[in-house]
């Protein structure tokens, strides 16, 4: 079941901590919690979400926000791996899209990331997706997007349902922090309050993070 906003967050869900000791959404002592989602063959995620994170986390620090890294894979399984993340987090190297973005607009030397990510990073878990998907799995998806679901024709359930069996059988993995959330793409931010309450989730650059995280911390 997909989590809800104003409802506990749970604990990402995690293959390995590839940056930083092993730690978790609940270890962050009452912090107001930034978990910034991304993947390596993103370059939108490089040129917009990391940066911001990265200036979030210089700047409250030491104000009770916790930064948290979470690389993710919804898609090109073959470049958004573990290997790659370790790769980019020890050395700065970059792949795919993200390394084309780079040597385009000279952004960087070397194709590497002009910029050190300083708070801990995971990688996803990644379950390999099976030939049948879970009714319980198309219902989370579908009822997060589509409020009233229930309320529709029952043609235009099937229709719905026929998308989201082409969506999952379309997919070789399933990332289970990335589903859990519902998130719809990468760059993804999630925020946590000190309770431990999820209290946004965005997707993309919208310039309205900073602010929230402000009024988080007054609460």
């Amino acid at each position: 079941m997909s989590v809800q906003i104003d409802q506990k967050a749970p604990n990402l869900k995690v293959s390995k901590w590839v940056q930083g000791m092993d730690t978790n959404i609940d270890k962050q002592n009452d912090n107001v919690v930034v978990v910034e989602v991304f993947q390596v063959n993103c370059p939108g995620c490089f040129m917009y979400g990391i940066p911001e994170s990265i200036e979030i986390h210089n700047k409250y620090k030491s104000e009770g926000v916790s930064v948290l890294g979470m690389a993710t894979a919804f898609e090109d399984f073959d470049k958004n791996t573990l290997e790659n993340l370790q790769l980019l987090l020890e050395t700065g190297e970059t792949i795919g899209e993200t390394k084309k973005m780079y040597s385009q607009y000279g952004k960087s030397q070397e194709n590497k990331i002009p910029f050190k990510i300083p708070y801990p990073v995971a990688m996803d878990s990644l379950i390999k997706q099976s030939d049948e998907v879970p009714k319980e799995k198309m219902d989370s998806l579908i009822k997060n997007q589509i409020p009233n679901f229930d309320e529709q024709s029952e043609d235009y359930k099937k229709q719905i349902y026929d998308r989201v069996k082409d969506y999952f059988s379309s997919k070789e993995f399933s990332a289970e922090t990335f589903e859990m959330y519902s998130l719809q793409g990468t760059p993804s931010s999630i925020l946590v309050d000190r309770k431990g309450i999820l209290r946004d989730i965005s997707f993309g650059q919208n310039g309205l993070l900073e602010s929230k995280i402000q009024t988080l911390l007054k609460e």
